[in-house]
């Protein structure tokens, strides 16, 4: 397994990892790839959107109402006609096509900041 090169607990500091509710799902079909386009409560950092290729692990339906992590201090970035404003974490497959996205374990505050 190949790792990236170390960074400096600096450089761990500028990411800026949140817990946010999935609001909204909409099919994204602009996008070039298979995914959803998002819009997360991050409590006192407002609602988000966010676009993610999560598709084939998981239902629009089941993902309302669900926790996620997100750094939110990237600055947007532009997929077709939408705006994405945060990055959703998640784990890759073998193929990196299926995305596992992580959670916390238990319920937590929206806008709840990962260190």
């Amino acid at each position: 397994m190949i790792t990236k090169p170390d960074i400096t607990w600096a450089d761990f500091e500028k990411i800026d990892i949140r817990c946010g509710t999935i609001l909204s799902v909409k099919d994204f079909e602009k996008a070039r790839n298979p995914s959803y386009q998002l819009e997360i409560d991050f409590g006192d950092l407002g609602i988000r959107k966010s676009s993610a290729q999560i598709t084939s692990l998981y239902q629009k339906e089941e993902l309302i109402g669900k926790q996620i992590l997100a750094v939110v201090n990237f600055p947007k970035k532009q997929i077709a006609n939408f705006f994405s404003e945060c990055l959703v974490l998640g784990l890759y497959g073998e193929d990196k096509k299926d995305v596992t996205l992580l959670s916390p374990s238990l319920p937590t505050k929206n806008g709840m900041q990962v260190g």
